[in-house]
């Protein structure tokens, strides 16, 4: 099984795979600059793990965990 961005820890620094999922969804991450290749540090999760607070490209952006499932990273 691949890892998400849902399963990176705080701290950790993992670089963009691949993104799954379709049309809105999908687009909507890439032009959020989710692109393969980005490399993303997580800052924060939340007591329940929703949402996950993450850097990008200088960007501080959160995320759902529905949204994180769909970023494949290594």
């Amino acid at each position: 099984m691949s890892k998400t961005l849902k399963d990176v820890k705080v701290g950790e620094k993992v670089t963009i795979r691949r993104i799954t999922g379709t049309g809105p969804v999908k687009r909507r991450l890439m032009d959020m600059g989710v692109t393969k290749g980005q490399e993303i540090l997580v800052r924060k999760v939340a007591p329940l793990g929703d949402p996950i607070e993450v850097n990008l490209r200088g960007y501080e952006l959160t995320f759902r965990k529905e949204e994180a499932e769909n970023i494949l990273v290594e």
